[in-house]
């Protein structure tokens, strides 16, 4: 699992047999981005890494601009795990 931080959100980047998992917390809100292990396949966003799905996204960048949004800060304060760069691609 990689885990990197700010002052106020934690990102957990970890992959499990069937998916990759990016999930953000910050305060008590959590979300989740997942995208299957073949890396070629939409990418989620979901209540928590085992929640409900909200949305399906082609890219990356719209998971992310989601993900921010329902944690209520701008995109540019996601900390992002170096392994979760290339999810969405």
């Amino acid at each position: 699992m990689d885990e990197v931080a700010t002052d106020d959100i934690t990102a957990q980047y970890y992959e499990t047999e069937s998916e990759r998992v990016l999930a953000f917390e910050h305060g008590e809100e959590t979300v989740a981005i997942a995208q299957n292990t073949d890396g070629y396949a939409m990418v989620s966003v979901r209540t928590s890494p085992t929640g409900e799905e909200v949305e399906r996204y082609y890219g990356f960048d719209m998971a992310l601009d989601h993900a921010a949004e329902r944690l209520g800060v701008r995109i540019n304060d996601l900390p992002i795990p170096e392994r979760a760069n290339d999810m969405g691609m």
